[in-house]
Order: C-alpha cells, then structure tokens, then sequence
C-alpha cells in the first residue's frame, strides 16, 4: 500500500500549457442539490471551480437556483424544474443526457436526496453514459437499491462513501467496515470494477489491485459538508483528463491537506467545510 503525499502529486499534476483556454481545461457536469440540501451543491461547484476545472455546467432545481448561482457565477446553470418533492425529475433525463454527453466528466450525488426520480436518474446514467462519473453521498444510496448495476455499466466510476454508506453498499456492518478498511474497500473494487474512496480518519483509495492511503486531514473536517468539498475535488479533477485513481488520489490528499491548513489557521472546533474550499488553493500553489 502506497501513500500519498505532496511528491504523489508532484509527480502526477501537469503544468498548464502556455496557450490554455477553457475549452483545454477539462468540463465537468454536476447534478447535485435539492430542496433543503443547497448547501451540499454550492460547496461542491466551489470547490470544483478552486481546483483548475475550465468549464463547470451543473444542473439545479428551480426551487434553488437564486440560492445557487449567486455563490458560484463561474458556473453554467441547466435549471431544471424538478419534481414536487424538490429534487430533480426523471422526466428531465434529456437535458440531464444531454449535458452529460457534452462534458469530460460527471459528478452526482451531493445533496441529491434518495426518491423514485433520482434513483432513475442515477440509474439511467449508470447504465448508459460513457463519460467518468464520481457518485457520492446520495448517488451511493441510490445505486446501493441496485448494486448489480455496477456490473452493466457504461463508464468509469469513482465512488466515495464514508464507512454507514459502505455499509449499504456491501451489507457489512459500520464496525465489520472499519474494522477491515482496506480489505473490504479491495474486495468491493474488485468486485465491481470501480475506485473506492473510502473515507475516514486515513482515506483508503483503491482499484482492487493498487492501494495508497491518505495520512492527511483532521478531527475538524468531521461535520457535514467535507464529503461534499472532496467530491468536487475530485471531479474537478477527473474532468481535467487523469486517470480515475490518479484523480481520486490528487482529490484526497488536496481535500486533506486544505483541511489540515485550516485547522492551524482556525482549530478543529470552529473550521467549517468552507474553508477547506479557501485552503485548496495554497495546496495547489505548493504542488
């Protein structure tokens, strides 16, 4: 098992050729955020956006979208009308299809919430998008429903739980989970052929077949809204053309290492996942 650190990413991340544009940069389609859960979208779209993407498109429900836009204007917005609980409608899986074919990568799950809809918005791209897709937090509970889909699908993918999400992915209890980390994280990937991202105090990263482990982050990125920061990360990332294990290994220790910054500027009780997000860019510039 290998470890990540500064020198992984050295010698992984590329210098920016002279002559970039945004086209070059790598486009990254989001579907997160719901009623209630604006949060989890707006942090995800920041910290994507701190983390080099050249083009963020993401879709929002109306019930949202003055909430959204307004804390991220670098962003594309696809609003969509979503259904009667808040979230997004499966009758919107053409513009939802439609943008995904357009992008390099596709992130969904944070905020999304776990319905009829999302489950077959979740679904639907699971089976046919040939695009990277990283799947966190409620893109995980829905395709939990129908774990055998991971088997049929179309694209690479990255998933991102914390130990109750692996939990119901692999109908292993939260101890038998931590307890054995990086077993299971290795049997799952193995399994169904997708990286494993399992959080937690030492992040454990995996393909089934190589391993590293993360050492970076702190007690104080424990409150909701990190999963969040680190899945932007991540997709920012995988949209900027890296590998799915190289993108989730930079995404890790970028989120980590931001965390660790805050925690010396502001201390464990009082950082908030939002800092994280103004910490990235001093782990980049470093890198």
């Amino acid at each position: 098992m290998d470890t990540i650190d500064f020198d992984f990413l050295k010698k992984t991340i590329k210098p920016r050729p002279y002559n970039s544009h945004k086209g070059s940069m790598g486009s990254l389609f989001s579907i997160c955020g719901s009623y209630g859960m604006a949060g989890a979208q707006i942090l995800s779209l920041n910290a994507s956006l701190r983390s080099g993407i050249g083009l963020l498109r993401t879709a929002v429900v109306d019930s949202i979208y003055g909430i959204v836009a307004q804390t991220a204007p670098e962003a594309v917005y696809i609003p969509l009308k979503g259904s009667a609980k808040g979230t997004f409608s499966f009758s919107d899986i053409e513009k939802i299809t439609e943008n995904t074919e357009k992008s390099n990568a596709v992130l969904i799950g944070c905020g999304l919430g776990v319905n009829e809809d999302t489950e077959q918005i979740v679904k639907h791209l699971v089976k046919s998008s040939n695009k990277p897709m990283v799947i966190d937090a409620d893109g995980i509970n829905c395709i939990s429903k129908h774990i055998h889909l991971l088997k049929d699908k179309s694209c690479n993918i990255i998933l991102t739980p914390h130990p109750g999400e692996m939990s119901r992915l692999t109908g292993l209890s939260v101890k038998e989970v931590e307890d054995n980390r990086q077993k299971v994280a290795e049997n799952f990937s193995r399994e169904y052929s997708v990286i494993t991202v399992l959080k937690g105090a030492d992040t454990i990263v995996t393909d089934g077949k190589n391993t590293f482990i993360s050492y970076v982050g702190n007690p104080g990125m424990a409150t909701g809204g990190s999963g969040d920061v680190l899945a932007g990360v991540i997709g920012s990332i995988l949209a900027q053309g890296y590998t799915p294990l190289e993108s989730a290994c930079i995404g890790v220790f970028a989120q980590g290492k931001a965390g660790d910054y805050a925690k010396a500027d502001l201390g464990e009780i009082s950082m908030l996942p939002r800092d994280i997000i103004d910490y990235l860019p001093r782990v980049f510039k470093e890198v």
